[in-house]
């Protein structure tokens, strides 16, 4: 029996399916299905912990009065671990994402940054059975709550591990959940022919506190594995836990970013390049050995 003036399962079915449709609608998602019944099916509650969960505005905490599951329906992040600012995201914006990452039915794939793994759940559900999703998370007590949590999906193995090592065989899909200076040489390297990656970049403010690891500002791309090369598009601004050892980029690199997060043109990018830009000022960014170019890939033939 639900406990006073909680939702009972009945009712929470139909606030899940409000939940997705309103997610996917807000960033202008139309006929997903298959996303749609995904975010309606997992129940975001069972990642969280129990209650009273935080929810995070700005990167300040407040706890929520409520113990009644159907509060966590909205678009909101939840703390995972307040003290280090990781947070289970907003909803709406995985909700793009995803549906831009279009993974498909028995795809591979590779979430990096997988918290507690509510959005590793979606993965799976979206690759159904025949599919293989690898959640790879550095937090050792978060990879400990991940692995109870997603244990009933056998097509889901949970590792600890830094995502820059990350994946050590083909994917198809790549999906990264906190913001770096640079790609990691693996997620372009093991990228399928007509594999997608999504990540986003954004660099640490210059402060103290559990917000110091959070980009103020970032820009997310999907990068798509073509023939002739890495396609590129801009998904829209974004703010991240910010990752820390060799993804957090070299001094170059940081500059690189922070140059072009100053400037506009982000939504013009077309194209990964890797080695040395040929032309600096056809790139968004120009970081040390890799650039974001405005130029589209050079057609096939």
């Amino acid at each position: 029996m639900p406990g006073k003036g909680r939702t009972n399962g009945r009712h929470l079915a139909i606030v899940r399916r409000a939940y997705a449709r309103q997610m996917l609608a807000s960033v202008g998602v139309d006929g997903n299905q298959r996303l749609e019944d995904a975010l309606s099916e997992i129940p975001r509650e069972r990642f969280l912990g129990p209650p009273p969960w935080q929810l995070s505005r700005g990167g300040l905490y407040s706890g929520l009065s409520s113990d009644d599951p159907v509060v966590l329906y909205q678009d909101v992040l939840v703390a995972l671990a307040p003290e280090r600012g990781v947070n289970n995201g907003s909803p709406s914006l995985h909700a793009l994402w995803l549906d831009r990452l279009a993974p498909r039915r028995g795809e591979r794939i590779v979430h990096i940054g997988a918290g507690t793994g509510y959005y590793t759940a979606i993965l799976a559900a979206l690759v159904g059975p025949e599919g293989k999703v690898l959640a790879v998370e550095f937090d050792q007590d978060l990879v400990a709550k991940a692995k109870a949590n997603l244990a009933d999906l056998p097509q889901v193995s949970v590792l600890q591990g830094d995502g820059a090592d990350w994946p050590r065989e083909p994917a198809d899909c790549i999906y990264v959940n906190f913001a770096v200076a640079r790609p990691a040489a693996a997620w372009l390297e093991q990228l399928a022919p007509g594999g997608r990656l999504i990540f986003p970049l954004g660099l640490p403010p210059q402060r103290s506190g559990p917000r110091r690891r959070t980009a103020l500002y970032g820009a997310s791309f999907l990068i798509e594995r073509r023939a002739n090369g890495l396609a590129a598009s801009w998904l829209g601004p974004v703010s991240f836990v910010c990752a820390e050892g060799m993804l957090a980029g070299s001094e170059v690199d940081q500059v690189a970013l922070s140059a072009a997060l100053e400037k506009e043109g982000a939504e013009f990018v077309h194209s990964l390049r890797l080695g040395r830009a040929a032309q600096p000022q056809r790139c968004w960014l120009c970081g040390e050995g890799w650039s974001l170019s405005y130029d589209e890939l050079q057609a096939e033939g």
